[in-house]
């Protein structure tokens, strides 16, 4: 985005029009621009909010976060494949090792009433259904362990809960001291006595599971940090750009503006007596902005017209036009419709909206405090 030219045109001529198209324009651009990365620097904080950090980060904290990501993130795409592989065969061979056991059970001698589905109407038990809420057998455990297209058990928890649940409820619906009953008692009992020799290694492998998902959401939120980092960073950099363009611009259309004439600096005198009190104090900050000596805020304010720079004065008399619109006055006092349209390329609406360039926006501190102020352009 290039800065204007710095020729002087006459603004009144229809060349001087089409300049003034140019630089409406640029702001356009320019808010548009701003817009969007508002938007992003929204986006940005939300993020640093609800992980806990209100802080967005330095350059150095963006460094930092960028080099342990991209160290973090290399170090995760080489260890991903060995250890899901790992993952895999670990676990395979826990199911290895289950299924050698659940055969084991289910060639005891009293394995043979548990290995298919209860034949409730064949036997008559017409309340099984509201004794028992989830049915289960060897056989159907044995099928889902021997899928074709794999288990479909994740693990071998829940292969060790649905044989659990095949001897408890052959206890649940036979009373105690049945044959049923003591045959289910007594393999579970078996069960369990095996199930205790692979349990250390089953939660061995739960933890070392565990501790690998928290590393993967550690990495995860690493990586999170270092791309909104490297945002906040390019966010930064991106408006003080925007800030410098913006500057040039003005400048630049200032030395293109015509010197403002003695009769529009006595209308301007004028108009700024019609403000508002309010608007007066606004009006009072600009000057104050390229005149570090000016006391804006003293009880009684001195204001001379003819001293003021031509940029002052430019911003002035876009602040009163708006200002008077605001008020229901008539802003014609104030200056042409083209040099108008300069001026808001200089800050006017279009810009003010921008939270990041309020250096050049019309809109500053409120002040309640009311005070005798007097205009002079001698």
């Amino acid at each position: 985005m290039e800065p204007a030219s710095s020729s002087n045109p006459d603004f009144t001529s229809v060349d001087g029009a089409a300049v003034v198209e140019g630089f409406d324009h640029s702001v356009d651009e320019i808010s548009a621009k701003v817009d969007t990365l508002e938007k992003r620097v929204n986006e940005v904080e939300r993020f640093y909010l609800t992980t806990g950090n209100p802080h967005l980060p330095t350059s150095k904290g963006v460094a930092v976060v960028k080099d342990k990501q991209l160290t973090a993130s290399k170090k995760q795409q080489q260890d991903a494949s060995r250890r899901e592989a790992a993952a895999t065969k670990r676990m395979q061979e826990l199911m290895r090792q289950f299924s050698a056991m659940f055969r084991q059970i289910t060639k005891l001698e009293w394995a043979w009433p548990f290995m298919n589905p209860v034949d409730v109407e064949g036997l008559g038990l017409h309340d099984y259904y509201q004794v028992i809420e989830k049915p289960m057998d060897l056989g159907t455990i044995k099928n889902r362990m021997e899928a074709k297209d794999g288990s479909e058990y994740k693990n071998v928890r829940e292969i060790y809960a649905d044989v659990r649940l095949v001897f408890k409820n052959a206890m649940k619906y036979n009373d105690e001291g049945e044959d049923v009953y003591v045959m289910a008692q007594s393999l579970l009992q078996k069960f369990e006595e095996k199930w205790l020799k692979l349990l250390p290694k089953v939660v061995e492998e739960e933890t070392r599971r565990a501790d690998e998902e928290a590393e993967a959401r550690r990495n995860m939120q690493l990586s999170q940090d270092a791309a909104y980092a490297s945002t906040a960073k390019d966010l930064s950099n991106e408006l003080f750009e925007i800030d410098v363009y913006l500057r040039n611009l003005r400048q630049t259309v200032v030395q293109k503006c015509r010197k403002m004439s003695s009769d529009d600096k006595r209308k301007l005198g004028t108009a700024l007596s019609q403000l508002s009190a309010e608007d007066l104090s606004k009006a009072l900050e600009i000057v104050a902005q390229s005149n570090p000596n000016f006391q804006a805020t003293a009880q009684e304010v001195d204001l001379d017209i003819d001293a003021q720079n031509e940029c002052t004065l430019w911003r002035l008399k876009v602040f009163v036009k708006e200002a008077l619109k605001v008020q229901g006055k008539s802003p014609e006092a104030i200056g042409g419709k083209v040099q108008g349209k300069i001026s808001e390329a200089i800050g006017g609406n279009k810009v003010a909206g921008s939270k990041r360039n309020r250096e050049i926006c019309d809109t500053l501190a409120k002040t309640a405090v009311r005070r005798t102020k007097k205009i002079s352009n001698m």
